[in-house]
């Protein structure tokens, strides 16, 4: 016997608006500045191979007690300010971080309710460097999907949380930060179409040491404690798969924009590495003239704040120009990444 629906009509689906785009940024630094004298009393290594080897010359870290909330509220803020938006407008909550210490509760509602925005849909993603990249994505589905008006996504990071200072190999690279994003509907295009995917076959390439499992069944006396929960990495097989893989993602961006390199007006990839940006460029053959996001120099690696922060500062600095376009890329852990262009709040 066939059982026949009840409904005989069909669903309405939800207003949303032709486009999107982003209408404010903004950025949060912690006041605590690391130089490299400093990381190389944990480390036996020199400024000068920091320097050469990533790029990094100071880097911000946290207070003790300044947590992932705080931090997100602090660049929320700022751009809600430049986006002309009041909280109580917006309509989800997007927050892309791997170190809210809470596997559960998100860091979203918290941070939605500390804005004054209680009650809107709020949520955290786990695409580490990539996260806001593919938050951006979501949230201007969401807009033009009809179900938000404008999505707050923020990238923020305590890495400090989850590094190990005497690990050689990744001590001097991870820092704090949060960014954050205002996106909203736009009457023309201002977010181009997200190129993006994952490579689980890289999976363990970037990852905690341990898992929570192990950290609680304490597998061995040197898993026990929180630093069995710090982040390792195997830098030459990340270093490798971003540079000949990231430039063609970044060329697929340009492509679906239906733009070229000559129209871009900023370059704006995630800051993981001086070397990883300079062997993109030459990949993608960018005209000389645009402006590339070079903050890792004194930032340090902020992962899924990384991009945020450095729009905010472009855009504050005028390096940048109100309303131009910006190629923007995140890739990290997963192995995950997303590319889009977009229009410059």
């Amino acid at each position: 016997m066939t059982v026949q629906p009840k409904a005989t009509g069909t669903l309405s689906s939800g207003d949303g608006a032709r486009h999107s785009r982003i209408y404010g940024v903004g950025g949060y630094r912690p006041e605590r500045l690391i130089t490299n004298e400093e990381v190389c009393t944990w480390i036996d290594s020199s400024d000068e191979w920091i320097r050469e080897r990533s790029g990094i010359v100071t880097r911000r870290w946290a207070r003790e007690d300044e947590t992932v909330i705080d931090m997100a509220e602090a660049a929320s803020r700022p751009a809600l300010e430049m986006a002309g938006i009041a909280p109580q407008q917006l309509g989800a909550v997007v927050v892309a971080t791997v170190t809210h210490p809470y596997q559960t509760p998100a860091a979203g509602p918290l941070l939605a309710t500390r804005l004054g925005a209680g009650g809107v849909p709020a949520f955290d993603i786990s695409a580490a460097c990539a996260g806001y990249c593919h938050a951006i994505s979501l949230a201007s589905d969401m807009v033009r999907g009809g179900s938000a008006e404008y999505v707050l996504v923020v990238g923020v990071e305590k890495l400090s949380e989850i590094t190990d200072k005497h690990d050689r190999g990744t001590s001097f690279i991870l820092a704090d930060g949060a960014g954050a994003a205002v996106v909203g509907p736009s009457d023309t295009p201002g977010i181009g179409p997200t190129v993006w995917g994952s490579d689980g076959e890289k999976w363990d390439t970037i990852r905690q040491r341990r898992s929570w499992t192990q950290i609680r069944e304490g597998e061995s006396t040197d898993d026990v404690g929180m630093d069995a929960a710090t982040l390792q990495m195997a830098g030459q097989s990340v270093f490798r798969w971003a540079v000949w893989s990231m430039a063609p993602v970044c060329q697929q961006a340009i492509d679906k924009a239906g733009i070229t390199a000559a129209d871009l007006d900023a370059f704006i990839p995630h800051q993981a590495n001086m070397r990883i940006i300079d062997a993109m460029l030459k990949q993608l053959k960018l005209p000389e003239d645009i402006p590339v996001a070079r903050d890792i120099a004194e930032t340090g690696n902020t992962s899924a704040a990384s991009i945020p922060l450095a729009t905010e500062r472009m855009i504050r600095e005028g390096e940048v120009p109100r309303g131009g376009l910006a190629l923007q890329v995140g890739f990290g852990a997963g192995l995950a990444y997303a590319a889009q262009v977009v229009v410059l709040p």
